[in-house]
């Protein structure tokens, strides 16, 4: 039996804990999960590196993954043409069963090799993606086949997974281990496991980001202002990084259609939009670059 869904003597209990125990209790596994994944900075590094160069080069973000996992792996390829203006189409979730296995079980589809392999061919994956894997278990057949079948193709393959011996380990080319062992409920590895697999992805997709030249200074450089909220933010950078007025901010964001990049570069270097879109062209949208 895998550690995840090992019943622990200490939790025996937890039907007759206080709700203030339960609190505590759940939340020391919280804490226990981010220790796991702090164990493994090493390769999470060797991920982040890895995975920008193969991005740099045009590839997408490929997750698979199932149940619980898989929901985790959507979240965090949801967020990331918001946040850093990655285009969709390269943050791609492949979850098992399809899109209403996000919010309807379906049972038996992790079982299914034959499925990943299918999607993963109709995705047309290649060398230059990077497809990561998720599997609490480590032994889920669609990760497996998946992650088998990617890097059979070139793609730079990463397995996540919390047992120790998992098979995710054995197929992909980075293998990260979150050893974050039984749950506070036997088994239900939304709790611990996938805490420990969210924080390992912010950290994977979060740091492509940032070697990718997508913050500047702490900043969501590439943010797409979509709505009030989003432009005052948006304004804020610009006056923030450029040491203008707020109004000038917003003037200037509005003249470059609202991409903070180029107002920046704009109101810092003294130029025409039109200056400043070659100079951020000539820099490969890298601000730093194109600010030095």
């Amino acid at each position: 039996m895998t550690t995840t869904e090992t019943a622990s003597a200490r939790f025996a209990g937890i039907d007759d804990w206080t709700s203030a125990e339960l609190v505590a209790g759940i939340l020391e596994g919280q804490f226990a999960a981010i220790g796991a994944v702090q164990a493994a900075s090493e390769p999470i590094a060797r991920a982040i590196d890895a995975a920008a160069e193969r991005l740099a080069a045009g590839g997408r973000l490929i997750y698979l993954g199932a149940g619980t996992s898989g929901r985790i792996a959507t979240q965090d390829a949801a967020e990331l043409p918001p946040t850093y203006n990655w285009p969709y189409e390269r943050a791609i979730t492949l979850m098992a069963g399809g899109e209403t296995a996000l919010n309807k079980a379906a049972e038996g589809a992790e079982d299914s090799e034959d499925e990943a392999v299918r999607r993963l061919e109709a995705a047309h994956v290649g060398p230059n993606d990077v497809v990561i894997g998720l599997a609490a278990s480590g032994r889920t057949p669609y990760v497996i086949a998946g992650l088998s079948f990617a890097r059979g193709r070139g793609a730079l393959t990463l397995g996540i997974f919390n047992n120790r011996g998992g098979k995710v380990g054995e197929v992909c080319e980075i293998p990260i281990l979150l050893e974050t062992g039984a749950e506070f409920v036997a088994g239900s590895t939304r709790m611990k496991a996938g805490t420990a697999q969210k924080a390992a992805l912010n950290c994977i997709s979060t740091g492509a980001m940032i070697k990718l030249g997508f913050v500047y200074r702490g900043l969501m450089v590439e943010m797409r202002p979509t709505n009030v909220k989003l432009n005052e933010r948006a304004a804020l950078m610009v006056a923030d990084l450029t040491g203008a007025d707020i109004e000038t901010a917003r003037k200037t964001l509005a003249e470059a259609d609202g991409v903070i990049k180029l107002a920046t570069v704009m109101l810092t270097k003294s130029l025409s939009r039109e200056a400043a879109q070659a100079v951020l062209d000539a820099a490969s949208g890298n601000l730093r670059k194109a600010l030095a």
